[in-house]
């Protein structure tokens, strides 16, 4: 079902009971499931369109519509419980995040205000040109290696990252090499424990490692990941890196997943380099990221 204007009007229909409920808890799992797909893949959808988690949207419409209640006279306890707080305190918190004032000077003063318009979504014909991918189905796997917990950064090289990756001695991303056992082949790059909402900010964990069978045993000194079986979709980018990976996984949102009847799945995104320059400005790259039939 959640292919092309399929996916826009999931997402629409999303807004709308957002609306209507802007002071309770959306069940988006239950929403999505309603419309053939699932919360997992819906929020991280959302996410790569709108430019901002679903989480940060609710928010923000949450405080644009009580800011009209905040001018008045109301009592701000009762204004609060209406958004979906349990007291002041915390709709305060909410309020000054979103515009930059408190809501007892908005109460003083009427503003200022920031506003976050209703969304609607549109369908706009993309993909002049093709995508370069592949789908693969996969025994169970294991992921092994040198994790670390770092923030999610959309764009540009992640800092974090970076230093956790220098910090590893020259023999221990040989050994690792040695340890590959499985596609994808050679060192990886592991993002799991990802947000659905995908916020940047947001903790994740990152693994440098490789992939081994399901047999293989884990070193007492390094981390796993344990991967299921099933399907992946493996897209290759050739060009300036990161720039060439991160604008191909941002199509996967805007041109591929809306083409095709493929969903996100739970599990980690991995980067395998299968080419590159010696000082990493380019790179030829797969995307691997867990998916399952729509």
């Amino acid at each position: 079902m959640a292919k092309g204007a399929v996916v826009i009007e999931i997402l629409n229909r999303l807004v709308d009971e957002i609306e209507v409920r802007l002071g309770d808890e959306v069940d988006v799992d239950a929403f999505a499931a309603g419309m053939g797909t699932t919360g997992y893949h819906a929020r991280r959808m959302f996410s790569s369109l709108a430019g901002m988690p679903l989480s940060e949207y609710v928010r923000r419409r949450r405080m644009t519509v009580a800011a009209a209640d905040v001018i008045g006279d109301e009592d701000l306890l009762t204004i609060a419980v209406r958004y979906g707080y349990g007291s002041t305190e915390a709709f305060g918190r909410a309020f000054l995040a979103v515009h930059g004032v408190s809501h007892r000077a908005v109460r003083r003063d009427g503003g200022p205000l920031r506003s976050q318009p209703k969304l609607r979504f549109r369908l706009t014909v993309e993909g002049s040109v093709p995508m370069d991918a592949r789908i693969t189905q996969r025994t169970q796997f294991r992921l092994i290696g040198h994790a670390a917990r770092v923030p999610l950064i959309h764009e540009g090289v992640n800092p974090h990252i970076q230093a956790h990756i220098q910090a590893l001695p020259a023999e221990a991303h040989a050994r690792l090499k040695q340890l590959s056992s499985a596609e994808p082949p050679g060192l990886l790059q592991v993002s799991a424990d990802v947000d659905p909402d995908a916020a940047e900010g947001s903790d994740l964990t990152y693994l440098h490692g490789v992939a081994v069978t399901a047999e293989t045993p884990v070193p007492d000194d390094l981390d796993a990941i344990e991967v299921p079986a099933g399907a992946w979709a493996v897209f290759r980018t050739t060009g300036p890196h990161p720039e060439a990976l991160q604008s191909a996984w941002a199509a996967t949102a805007t041109e591929w997943f809306p083409s095709n009847p493929w969903l996100l799945r739970p599990g980690p995104s991995i980067v395998a380099i299968i080419d590159r320059a010696a000082d990493l400005s380019t790179a030829t790259c797969e995307l691997w990221l867990p998916v399952e039939r729509g």
